[in-house]
């Protein structure tokens, strides 16, 4: 029997992933929606969370695909309601809220999950499963993507809070976080500002490997032409490279399988994002890993800030 679930933010990654997925679930009916600026066709929709928690006592979950700053009034709201929630990531816009919000889900008994998309890309599994064995000698991770096409007017991944370029980049630093054995601290990192901008454009982050493997990040919101979502890992058995954040998959050369056929990214991700969550919601479990934001957290901390010329969409 399909559960109800409430999507709350009905902006491009809404339209593209979340909605698309429910559909195409059977463990799952979206009835209802939560927008000021447009709906899905044939669902209920509001114009504020804590009307449709009044309205429809019968929605169990509810999805929040907000940008991060206010997520956390909307997730404290429907936990209080003793509904189910659901993160897009980044979970929240700090970690105490985070936090704050998993006490919150305990205390009220009900099911929370931080959701990494890129976790669920189609051979990150296979990834983890052939590292889990092998001595890491160096990890070095590329991503590069053109704002302009992926985030097209959307301020608020400028405005403090909203990420800048780790908005792309912890979906790298979640895939790191799930394929390798042993966990890492980041020790340095380079952040680059546009001088008109609160979040940056550009980083590059190193970080420490228990066994003293070599270990940084790229990342960059300037690219054009092509897009580089790619993680390059040498080992004392070979190496390993994940492309397509994660869809596409070689060891030692040989690729190990395609991705799905429409060559889509992301396609497979968010079904296994609503899977799981299906799965937290009937056992009672909860699922909030925050390891990825905690590096990017330690980026704002220890990175040194330049100053770069101005970014205008």
């Amino acid at each position: 029997m399909s559960m109800k679930i409430a999507l709350v933010g009905i902006g491009k990654i809404a339209r593209d992933q979340h909605v698309p997925s429910l559909a195409a679930s059977s463990e799952w009916e979206l009835a209802a929606t939560v927008s000021r600026h447009g709906g899905v066709d044939g669902v209920e929709a509001f114009d504020d969370l804590q009307s449709l928690l009044d309205a429809r006592p019968d929605i169990g979950v509810v999805s929040l695909c907000l940008p991060p700053v206010p997520r956390f009034d909307y997730a404290a709201a429907a936990l209080k309601a003793g509904r189910h929630v659901m993160l897009e990531k980044p979970p929240g816009a700090t970690l105490a809220e985070c936090h704050a919000l998993e006490a919150m889900a305990r205390e009220t008994g009900v099911s929370i999950y931080a959701t990494w998309h890129s976790r669920e890309a189609a051979q990150v599994g296979k990834a983890k499963a052939w590292l889990s064995d092998k001595r890491l000698h160096s990890l070095a991770v590329t991503w590069k993507e053109d704002v302009r096409r992926w985030h097209p007017g959307q301020e608020w991944i400028w405005q403090a809070g909203g990420l800048g370029v780790f908005d792309p980049g912890i979906n790298a630093l979640s895939i790191v976080t799930e394929i390798l054995p042993d966990p890492v601290h980041l020790t340095a990192a380079t952040l680059e500002f546009p001088e008109n901008r609160d979040t940056p454009i550009a980083a590059s982050l190193t970080f420490k490997h228990p066994h003293g493997a070599d270990m940084s990040a790229i990342f960059d919101w300037r690219q054009e032409g092509d897009q580089t979502w790619t993680i390059d890992v040498e080992t004392d058995a070979g190496s390993l490279t994940l492309t397509d954040g994660g869809a596409r998959l070689s060891i030692n050369g040989a690729i190990q399988a395609e991705t799905d056929e429409d060559g889509s990214p992301l396609q497979g991700e968010y079904p296994r994002l609503y899977a799981r969550m299906a799965a937290l919601v009937r056992s009672g479990e909860i699922d909030m890993d925050l390891a990825p934001m905690t590096h990017v957290a330690d980026a704002f901390l220890l990175g040194r800030r330049v100053t770069v010329e101005p970014f205008d969409d």
